[in-house]
């Protein structure tokens, strides 16, 4: 995470550059106005005799206030475009990581924390990286300017006496930084809960209204925004606690000028002129010193932040190995499995449990099984969307640990069976946002997946919106058939549909697995399923239940073994398809 922010900073560095010079600038021209005002208070003792020096002093003070107009606007600008552009890279990397992340790792982030990340945790690096740059460099500059010309131009023990109060508040807003921290820590966990009860409140909207669970949903809404509201209060209350050191500060700065500083003028040390614009110099430190507490509070905020992102900078990625294969051939559809035995870290069960399995290139293998059984699981380990031990399958002879990832997943299409869509076009939904297919490739998959006609009558046709998220203005059997279009359209050698026909009607799915194999000709074909319709025409089946492969072999053979596929298949037949059978 470290290395990432400091390579994208580097970016900036012409535009950092800019600022910093327009901004020393900027801050050394505040300085002249007080100056030219005492230098004028000591020239009103004679005004006739002094007016050309007083109108000179008074064209300065014009040019100065210009100057600081021209000086301001670039360094603004530029530091806009600094922060914005700092925003925009650091999410490219945060997506970039997200789409890499092992799924292992993956699952254990919720919707809500997703969103946190993008929104509240890289707003508040950008937010922090502004007035680091637009407040904190102005600090700086006035600090060392101010201080400077102080010393140099008025008289240097006065500077240092009225510096005291600076410094003893200075400490004080140290102490005080530490609540800042804990007080936001706990607003930021109250807000990840809140977006996550948010998250899942409007994905599940239609349940709520069906349960008539509304006031539930409003109760629990109310009492975690209550905690929320709580937790921002704690972090005012502490934050306007800076301001106030901050204002006591200045008042005892301004004390010890009039106290001390009148004295060295009655002394003769100091000329009136330079006690008014001493007292104008510290009002230049007014606004300066009061953002620092501002400062303080965004660091700790933003060094939460970071925190928080560079546990997901440093999740395990997925690697493609560099052994053995070397062509970006698909690989062939001969799929072997060796004693394979999976669970997932959290899960004491074990998801398979010694499966043993040959596949042949061209064969179209049937999977069935309780919920539960690890049908699912198995068709993730043969995309390796999860660690597979070494020697358990092989695919196209090739060890799959020894095939590059981009390679694996190119030759494998897995349609889930989630049927998720983007609210996009169509076509971008056939076609995963790739520009590689043309109008024509995706219709004719359209019409292979029994879809193109209901999608033609639209008024826009493929070009047609999906409504809100995950295809809100389409049944569940048009979303499974659009999903499924993108089998017919992409080229691999081995195709998987995980239970992607159960919201279809029976005359519906007959002529979708009628077109399905016929695209599978010559191809690895695997249909997972509840239903023993989807599978009893596949070459090989096999049951799986609780993790282990109870049974295998074709519909045929399983019926008359009287196993669970047997029984599976009388409840879901009728007495008469039974006898028929």
């Amino acid at each position: 995470m470290k290395k990432i922010v400091i390579s994208i900073l580097k970016k900036y560095k012409v535009q950092f550059i800019i600022v910093w010079t327009f901004i020393a600038i900027n801050m050394y021209l505040l300085t002249i106005p007080p100056q030219i005002i005492g230098n004028i208070v000591d020239l009103l003792y004679d005004l006739e005799g002094n007016r050309e020096f007083i109108l000179r002093e008074v064209f300065w003070l014009v040019l100065a206030s210009f100057g600081l107009l021209v000086a301001r606007l670039p360094w603004r600008y530029t530091a806009t475009i600094i922060t914005r552009g700092f925003e925009k890279d650091i999410k490219n990397k945060l997506f970039d990581q997200f789409m890499k992340i092992k799924m292992v790792n993956l699952q254990n982030i919720k919707n809500g924390e997703f969103m946190s990340y993008f929104t509240k945790d890289i707003g508040e690096m950008r937010v922090f990286l502004y007035r680091a740059v637009a407040l904190g460099s102005r600090v700086v500059a006035i600090l060392l300017i101010v201080t400077y010309r102080m010393m140099s131009g008025v008289n240097m023990k006065l500077t240092l006496m009225t510096m005291c109060p600076i410094i003893v508040t200075t400490f004080l807003v140290v102490k005080i930084k530490d609540y800042v921290e804990k007080s936001f820590k706990k607003s930021q966990q109250y807000y990840t809960t809140m977006s996550e009860f948010v998250q899942e409140s409007t994905d599940s909207i239609k349940t709520t209204k069906a349960y008539s669970g509304e006031m539930s949903q409003l109760k629990e809404f109310i009492k975690r925004n209550k905690c929320l509201r709580q937790a921002n209060n704690a972090v005012d209350v502490h934050s306007t606690l800076l301001s106030t050191c901050i204002n006591i500060c200045f008042g005892l700065c301004y004390g010890i000028s009039l106290i001390y500083g009148s004295h060295l003028v009655l002394d003769g040390t100091i000329t009136t002129g330079e006690f008014i614009a001493f007292n104008g110099y510290i009002g230049l430190f007014v606004n300066p010193v009061s953002w620092i507490p501002g400062l303080i509070s965004r660091f700790k905020r933003a060094q939460i932040s970071y925190h928080r992102l560079e546990k997901v900078f440093v999740l395990e990625r997925e690697k493609v190995s560099t052994k053995s294969l070397k062509s970006d051939r698909l690989i062939s559809g001969d799929i072997v499995i060796r004693d394979l035995t999976y669970n997932y870290s959290q899960n004491i069960e074990v998801a398979l449990n010694h499966i043993n399995l040959e596949i042949k290139e061209g064969e179209t293998l049937g999977v069935i099984g309780t919920i539960g059984s690890g049908k699912t699981t198995l068709m993730n380990l043969l995309l390796k969307l999860y660690p597979v031990p070494d020697g358990k399958i092989t695919i196209g002879g090739k060890d799959i640990n020894e095939i590059p990832l981009g390679i694996l997943r190119k030759s494998v299409c897995y349609i889930t069976q989630d049927a998720f869509l983007f609210s996009s076009t169509l076509k971008d939904n056939i076609s995963l946002f790739r520009d590689d297919y043309g109008d024509d490739e995706i219709i004719e998959s359209m019409k292979n997946a029994v879809i193109f006609d209901e999608i033609d009558e639209m008024e826009k046709g493929i070009y047609t919106q999906i409504g809100g998220s995950n295809g809100v203005n389409l049944s569940g059997g048009q979303k499974q058939r659009v999903v499924v279009s993108r089998a017919f359209l992409q080229k691999s050698n081995i195709v998987i549909f995980d239970d992607t026909f159960c919201a279809l009607d029976n005359r519906t799915e007959e002529a979708l697995l009628k077109n399905i194999k016929e695209m599978t000709k010559g191809k690895t074909c695997i249909i997972i399923s509840n239903r023993i319709s989807d599978v009893k025409d596949a070459d090989k089946i096999i049951v799986l239940d609780e993790g282990n492969m109870i049974e295998a072999g074709n519909h045929e053979t399983l019926i008359n073994r009287k196993g669970l596929y047997s029984k599976l298949y009388f409840q879901q037949s009728s007495k008469e398809e039974a006898i028929i059978d």
